[in-house]
């Protein structure tokens, strides 16, 4: 337990069969239980598992009972997929078992080594203590990024600016951290049956965690990279979670203001989007026949304004969901 609320860790692992025994020999003494979710893999992964659980299960552990009268015991509980459905999906099984066992919070670890125990409990704190309904790892403004890739870190300062306006969390950096810890309240409410199952989870899971006005606090942590293998190509990856994005954005504007009869914000944007992209086209049709391009200019200008005011707008709107740390 952790400042009196039970705590569970879901660890997805894919052909994790190196990494994998560590993790769970390393696991923080405060976890109550660890879901480890082999998510189809084709090598040792699921033997190490079922080795390494066995082994930490053996120990003698007073075993705390939820809210729901679930004693979390046995500590380390392996769970396989027999088809590989993502980490998203690996970790949606982890959520669903952790809420249906009535675990206070929940924390999402890697399978590869990366979150490394001192990590966890920093995550864990801000939600444990109720100050925080969502917390995740922030590795972007972090001196100890430079042992991040360099491609990496290009990656992520893109898709941590278009998951700001997607999510509408303007204060969150390094939205592609999967090392985060959530309440069983915040769980229950984004409908985590729903959540997306690929690369990109986490980016959908902070849109539907804005929906419902969910406290984040983005935690300060350090990048950690080992000998593991990724398994994102951001070549395709990128592109990917940006349509995610949105479809996101969309369906978040329709589902926290239309319908709650709040319409300004999603009037900018469509005004904003509207202005800036039939501005374009009429500048560079006036361009490509040499024509004046001044009033298509004006437009796209007023487009940019809309948009930048509806930012603005949600910028103010959200402050209070920030938590500091």
């Amino acid at each position: 337990m952790y400042d009196g609320q039970t705590i569970a860790a879901v660890i997805p692992a894919y052909n994790e069969e190196n990494h994998i025994g560590g993790v769970i020999d390393t696991l923080p003494a405060f976890l109550d239980r660890a879901y480890v979710v082999d998510d189809g893999s084709t090598d040792d992964t699921r033997r190490v598992i079922r080795e390494h659980a066995d082994a930490a299960n053996e120990e003698e552990r007073d075993a705390p009972t939820t809210d729901t009268g679930v004693t979390l015991s046995p500590r380390v509980v392996p769970i396989i997929h027999e088809a590989n459905r993502g980490v998203g999906g690996a970790i949606k099984t982890g959520y669903l078992r952790s809420l249906a066992d009535g675990v206070d919070v929940t924390v999402v670890m890697g399978g590869d080594g990366q979150t490394e125990a001192d990590i966890v409990e920093r995550i864990v704190r801000p939600v444990a203590a109720g100050r925080a309904d969502y917390a995740k790892g922030n590795r972007l403004g972090n001196t100890d990024r430079d042992s991040m890739p360099r491609h990496r870190q290009v990656g992520n300062f893109v898709l941590s600016f278009l998951t700001k306006v997607a999510s509408g969390y303007w204060d969150v950096m390094d939205p592609q951290n999967g090392s985060t810890a959530i309440t069983r309240e915040a769980l229950e409410a984004v409908d985590i049956e729903e959540m997306y199952e690929d690369y990109g989870y986490c980016n959908d899971l902070l849109v539907r965690l804005n929906a419902i006005d969910a406290t984040v606090a983005d935690v300060p942590r350090r990048a950690v990279y080992k000998d593991e293998t990724s398994h994102i190509e951001l070549s395709s990856y990128v592109p990917r979670v940006s349509m995610l994005l949105l479809r996101d954005f969309a369906w978040r504007l329709r589902a926290k203001y239309v319908e709650r009869g709040s319409y300004s914000v999603p009037l900018l944007y469509v005004l904003g989007v509207l202005g800036t992209v039939g501005g374009f086209v009429a500048a560079l049709a006036a361009l490509t026949f040499a024509g004046d391009a001044g009033d298509a200019l004006s437009v796209l200008l007023t487009g940019l304004l809309f948009v930048a005011g509806a930012m603005v707008l949600e910028r103010i709107e959200s402050r209070g969901l920030a938590v500091d740390v």
